[in-house]
């Protein structure tokens, strides 16, 4: 386990310019632009933060910290994208962060009243990563427009803590940061609904698991990175190549070509 954690903590240190404390917990914060995301920021870190670009990039880079429990927190404030699929800069920060810097957990924000749109982002996030809250933010806005979200029903549909928060007000914040400490530390265990393909896609998965899995053990969700690789996602792969320093996953790209 003290190996895993400080090849996590290498891993961030060294391909995303992120430095962490012993003990201290990984939060990524996802969403969709103008949900919201950047206030849920500062009403979380306050003073506590600070600004930069990500490695390689002119893409910004924020981080900040808050304590919950005695623990430490520090939450990473990803690009705003609309999709994780990879076509833009901010995409593939946002990806490659979730997928390889292994947070322990990926708060994504989604709008209260734009929950059809937003929830697209979400789901392709719970094919990654099981360590998964969703903020429903602008509580606010919905209820002046005579929206109404049933939190307790979108739980269980998604599998993952849902939250209601109005962060502008500090609305449901409390209630959010014990979340994130109840999925960070293990306390909560989280199990996310899966979406399901065509018979035909869900048949190629499974003749790809066990090469996939041979491969990159539990390094990676074996299932997501078998979609990924029916996509020919050329960017992914060679991402996986850099991160995990894999030279048979070519050979398992070819497969999936054929």
């Amino acid at each position: 386990m003290a190996q895993v954690i400080e090849s996590t903590r290498r891993v961030l240190r060294e391909h995303f310019g992120i430095n962490t404390c012993p003990g201290q917990f990984v939060i990524a914060l996802a969403g969709n632009p103008n949900v919201g995301k950047s206030t849920v920021f500062n009403a979380l870190t306050g003073l506590r933060q600070h600004t930069g670009n990500w490695p390689g990039k002119t893409v910004d880079n924020a981080q900040g910290t808050f304590m919950h429990n005695n623990k430490s927190f520090l939450l990473v404030d990803l690009p705003g994208t609309y999709s994780i699929l990879a076509h833009t800069a901010e995409e593939q920060i946002a990806r490659d962060f979730i997928c390889f810097g292994r947070p322990d957990v990926t708060l994504i924000v989604v709008d209260a009243t734009s929950l059809e749109r937003n929830l697209n982002l979400a789901l392709q996030i719970m094919e990654m990563t099981p360590k998964v809250v969703v903020c429903v933010n602008l509580i606010d806005e919905a209820r002046k427009k005579g929206i109404e979200v049933n939190i307790e029903l979108l739980e269980k549909e998604l599998g993952v803590p849902v939250v209601a928060t109005a962060a502008r007000q500090n609305e449901g914040l409390a209630h959010l940061i014990y979340t994130l400490h109840q999925v960070a530390t293990g306390e909560c265990k989280t199990k996310p609904n899966q979406l399901k393909y065509s018979p035909e896609v869900e048949q190629a998965v499974q003749l790809l698991l066990p090469s996939v899995e041979r491969l990159i053990g539990n390094k990676l969700n074996s299932r997501w990175v078998a979609l990924r690789l029916l996509d020919g996602d050329k960017a992914f792969i060679e991402s996986i190549g850099m991160h995990l320093k894999l030279t048979g996953i070519n050979v398992i790209k070819e497969a999936a070509n054929r």
